[in-house]
């Protein structure tokens, strides 16, 4: 029988195993192929900036290449993530699968013109956001409790460990053959269809069509949703604020590396140090926090890690070689990944099932806005000034926004009060009634339940 949302906060029962977590046989499919998926999405990007340099000899069109591959979360993502509700999750998450594939088997045909390519990379890429969208509001329907944080949790850093492998196992792939390594990546996908078609069931759309509104509406309600309920707000405010600062060590890698090595490590070693200690500091972050720490503790440390996180790089204006600049953006993305799975938890607890997709639509896709626009300031002020100096500076700003951001976090009341109201949605869907269908409401609003009071809802951000 299909597991529901508990309708209760965190309890102060003890940590969710691994164990726990992958004796849930959809878990498991879902839990490996993503994981092939990512690995192979990385292989790709480093496959194909490659293969676009060797045929232009050109760094910004290389760079393009990289790039194209945020645009569909950017031009569209909300939207795109908004059809994973009208349509079964699995069938979503098989799609887009099999369409990544096959447009990865065209982009691996030799001598394929870089035009085409770019091309290819943009309409393969488009897959993303549903196919991301529907696995995130699939997740709830496979754990409960504290088994979904710990789920989430292992979720993450599974995507941080697969950019760490995938970008080195791409980069010595794509070094012999491109063509070789995009296969590799349409292979993952075909993998990762065939897991996800035989080892999740069927279960219908959230959203019938008798409540389909125009899809633009629906999107918007999930703009509404985040931004227009208290606890929903203030999740998305916690999560843009950690994306603002933790990304800028691995943005400004490449510049740190070569202005700031002494000879103690060459600089490419520097650069590789930089950008994956953030990755690394996630892993160990997400995983031991969850597993270490019981559902009531994590509650309390979730607000001090929020802080401790932009904290962690205020050190850089001390001007600190790079293994000590790795070291601080690793224990940045520790203390991010320490209060994320909880966030997540509250977040997915707090969202009725049938915004889920959208929500996630409008998170991953700020997420990507912040962090590509925390990258494009920092790097813009580092032409002027000192990286230490700007980096330094821009992370005591993060937590002076942390702070504020912790200090108006809803109370206990508020947070409990959202929760039982998306339960209460999730059981007792709204009927149509004269003003439309029940997508055209957003839960809590008055003129949609006149008892909601100030009951609210979110969705796992990651």
């Amino acid at each position: 029988m299909e597991a529901t949302v508990p309708n209760e906060r965190p309890s102060a029962e003890g940590p969710a195993t691994f164990r726990e977590v992958f004796s849930q046989r959809e878990f498991r499919a879902v839990f490996v192929a993503s994981a092939l998926s990512w690995v192979g999405d990385y292989v790709a990007k480093a496959a194909v900036t490659l293969l676009v340099f060797q045929q232009t000899r050109s760094v910004a069109l290389s760079a393009a290449a990289f790039a194209v591959s945020f645009l569909p979360w950017l031009l569209g993502g909300p939207v795109l993530a908004a059809l994973a509700e009208r349509y079964p999750y699995r069938r979503v998450m098989v799609a887009c699968d099999l369409i990544r594939m096959a447009l990865m088997l065209l982009i691996a045909i030799p001598g394929l013109p870089y035009q085409a390519v770019l091309v290819l990379i943009f309409a393969a890429t488009l897959a993303n956001p549903p196919s991301q969208a529907a696995k995130s509001a699939l997740i709830p329907q496979l754990l409960t409790g504290d088994r979904l944080v710990l789920g989430l949790s292992l979720n993450s850093s599974v995507g941080q460990a697969a950019q760490v492998v995938g970008y080195a196992f791409g980069a010595a792939l794509a070094a012999i053959t491109p063509e070789v390594a995009l296969l590799f990546n349409a292979a993952t996908f075909g993998l990762s269809a065939l897991l996800v078609r035989l080892g999740v069931r069927d279960r219908p759309a959230v959203m019938n069509p008798a409540h389909r509104s125009h899809l633009l509406r629906e999107t918007r309600q999930g703009f509404g949703i985040v931004f227009g309920t208290p606890v929903l707000r203030a999740i998305a405010v916690l999560v843009f604020s950690a994306m603002l600062f933790s990304i800028v060590p691995e943005g400004l890698a490449a510049a740190w590396a070569n202005d700031e090595s002494r000879g103690a490590v060459s600089a490419g070693t520097a650069q590789a140090a930089i950008m994956m200690a953030n990755p690394i500091g996630f892993i160990l972050g997400g995983l031991l926090v969850s597993r270490l720490f019981g559902p009531a503790r994590r509650l309390k440390l979730m607000r001090p890690l929020a802080v401790l996180a932009p904290l962690m790089l205020v050190p850089a204006l001390l001007d600190p070689p790079p293994l000590m600049v790795a070291l601080l953006a690793a224990l940045c993305g520790f203390a991010v990944a320490g209060m994320m799975p909880m966030a997540n938890g509250l977040f997915v607890q707090a969202l009725p099932d049938g915004f889920r997709a959208r929500a996630f639509g409008v998170m991953a896709t700020g997420v990507q806005v912040i962090q590509g626009f925390a990258v494009l300031v920092t790097g813009v002020l580092a032409d002027r000034f000192p990286i230490p100096i700007v980096v330094g500076v821009w992370s005591a700003a993060g937590v002076v926004l942390m702070a504020v951001a912790t200090l108006r976090w809803p109370d206990r009341q508020t947070v409990d009060d959202a929760i039982t109201a998306a339960a209460k949605a999730n059981v007792e869907p709204p009927a149509v009634g004269p003003d439309g269908p029940p997508g055209d409401r957003l839960p809590g609003d008055a003129t949609a339940d006149p008892h909601a009071g100030d009951g609210h809802r979110r969705h796992a951000v990651t």
